[in-house]
């Protein structure tokens, strides 16, 4: 796995020490924003697949599904479906 690791990124994003990564007391939410700098980061680095900044933004929310991390308030899946229904589009322009 390429370092820095995508969740280590995350945290450092957020600015804490840890996720506490339960679904109950779930409380990290990143600005779609800073998620975004993680990719580019991460894409500059060479560790993204993804054609354009939205896709590579969008491997970084999938690390945050995993992580119990919240995008701009919603749950990260429910953030992914935002991106896929066009609603932030101009975000990524």
């Amino acid at each position: 796995m390429p370092k820095p690791w995508t969740s280590e990124l995350i945290k450092k994003a957020l600015g804490v020490p840890k996720c506490n990564g339960s679904l109950e007391a779930a409380t990290e939410d990143l600005p779609l924003e800073k998620a975004m700098d993680v990719a580019r980061q991460k894409a500059k680095d060479g560790h993204l697949t993804g054609a354009d900044l939205k896709a590579q933004t969008r491997e970084i929310i999938g690390t945050c599904v995993a992580m119990r991390v919240k995008i701009d308030g919603l749950w990260a899946k429910d953030a992914l479906k935002t991106i896929e229904n066009g609603d932030w589009d101009t975000r990524f322009a």
